[in-house]
């Protein structure tokens, strides 16, 4: 059974989000929250799989709470966010905070459960059409005060695995391409991150654009 943290300043969509979980199979509400500092509160307490998670709340915002939750005693729950399409810069800002994806409030009922599973599962959920606009929109412009990564500690083959994972192919489709087995990219992948301090598959995608692994505009096959 995966547990699930429905966190949403709104009362309705908040119940309604609960009521959708609890009725499918596979699936519980370990808790409620209605503002990143509740979220952070209760993930620690109640140690759910999934936090699902809204961006824009007041006080303490789904970003920063996403932050805290991902910093928090190890293993963390993984956070799913909900957004909308006018909030982009929140959605950067998520994916570099540890979040493991985000699907838009708009999502079908259905969408959202299999999302829940896989981002349970140690998937990223990152719509691909969306997720390129975000992360090419941001990591284009300027950052002085967050350098990209070094990749000097990567191997080449931890290198060109990274740039894969920046495209948003899944490690069965890196295996493929690669002409490895599924096992050793998740070694590679797993030792990359380590290397990059990175918590998460949607941060290595950051990283992949930030190093310049991707450029923003070209296609990468």
């Amino acid at each position: 059974m995966t547990s699930v943290l429905v966190v949403d300043d709104q009362v309705l969509i908040r119940a309604g989000l609960a009521a959708l979980i609890r009725a499918a199979p596979g699936l519980d509400v370990a808790g409620e929250a209605a503002d990143g500092e509740e979220a952070v509160a209760l993930a620690a307490e109640l140690r759910p799989d999934v936090v699902l998670m809204d961006i824009r709340m007041p006080g303490l915002n789904g970003v920063a709470a996403t932050a805290r939750i991902v910093a928090g005693a190890p293993p963390p729950p993984r956070v799913l966010v909900l957004t909308t399409f006018d909030l982009d810069e929140y959605i950067y800002a998520a994916l570099r905070a540890g979040a493991g994806g985000f699907l838009l409030k708009d999502t079908p009922p259905e969408r959202l459960l299999a999302a829940i599973h896989t981002v349970a599962a140690g998937d990223t959920l990152l719509t691909p059409s969306v997720t390129r606009r975000l992360v090419e929109a941001h990591v284009t412009s300027p950052r002085p005060d967050r350098p990209a990564p070094d990749l000097a500690p990567l191997t080449p083959r931890e290198t060109e695995i990274l740039r894969l994972v920046g495209t948003g192919r899944s490690n069965t489709a890196i295996a493929r391409t690669l002409v490895v087995s599924e096992a050793t990219v998740k070694t590679h992948l797993a030792r990359l991150m380590a290397k990059l301090a990175l918590s998460s598959r949607a941060q290595a995608v950051v990283a992949a654009y930030e190093t310049g692994l991707i450029v923003p505009g070209r296609r990468d096959d």
